[in-house]
């Protein structure tokens, strides 16, 4: 059993996350849910993290929620799922979409139920080919949740969002990839490789754009084409007044790669 339900590594400018309960297929107990936020948070503080790695130990990333913490046979009663959402998974999700740094999720094998859906819930989200997204709610009379009605909808649409629901039947990586549920699948043995280079480019951007940017395409989801011309206009006169700005103009009229500094506002 691993002491250590997550794994938080601080690099050059990045963070990596790593779900640790390969045993569980990294399942969520409160002891994994309290240490991913923990890890969340000190990313959050600390001003020169870039950007964050969400990944998985061992064969899977997550399998969602460790059945054995809410087994009504051992229990004696029906659990409140409702408060278990409230209580974790739905502040992981608000916290997710909240950072201002983007934060990739390496998907390096299944995903299923609360697993799959906070998985969709990072920014730019890469799978290895031998991943699957699974659904998996109505094998045990449940509905989706951590999000996973909304991003279903979202990026699928309600014909897709249903089937997937309904059946609970795997979606391959390159399916995901090719509807457009994920950014990109990639080869098994490159996925670390990849999640990692793109960490290190976010960490050497301009982090304030990135910022205003999840901001602005967060927004979009709710708004219709006039709140959100409001919303580029305001956060468009926040990115120029950066230094970051001031450089990546220089930079192009001088045609060298740009050395951004920006740093996060907290």
């Amino acid at each position: 059993m691993s002491e250590t339900p997550v794994i938080h590594e601080r690099r050059d400018g990045y963070a990596v996350i790593t779900l640790n309960r390969p045993e569980r297929l990294n399942a969520f107990n409160e002891a994994q849910h309290l240490a991913l936020r923990a890890a969340l948070e000190a990313c959050e503080a600390d001003r020169d993290c870039g950007a964050i790695v969400l990944t998985g130990a061992g064969r899977g990333f997550c399998a969602g929620q460790d059945l054995s913490d809410r087994d009504p046979t051992i229990l004696g009663e029906s659990p409140d799922l409702g408060m278990t959402l409230e209580t974790y998974y739905n502040p992981l999700v608000r916290k997710l979409r909240a950072l201002e740094m983007p934060v990739i999720c390496a998907v390096n094998g299944v995903a299923a139920g609360a697993g799959a859906n906070i998985a969709l819930a990072c920014d730019v989200v890469l799978a290895a080919k031998s991943a699957k997204f699974i659904q998996a709610f109505s094998k045990i009379g449940l509905i989706p949740d951590a999000g996973g009605t909304y991003w279903l909808t979202k990026h699928l649409g309600e014909a897709r969002a249903k089937a997937l629901a309904l059946t609970a039947h795997p979606l391959s990586a390159e399916d995901a990839a090719q509807w457009g549920l994920i950014w990109k699948a990639v080869d098994d043995d490159r996925l670390k490789e990849e999640a990692t280079a793109l960490a290190e480019s976010f960490a050497k951007g301009p982090t304030r754009a990135y910022a205003l940017t999840k901001q602005a395409i967060q927004a979009a989801t709710m708004n219709d084409l006039d709140a959100q011309l409001e919303v580029e206009r305001s956060l468009q006169r926040e990115a120029g007044w950066s230094d970051d700005y001031k450089e990546g103009v220089a930079a192009f009229l001088q045609k060298r790669p740009a050395d951004f500094k920006g740093r996060r506002s907290s």
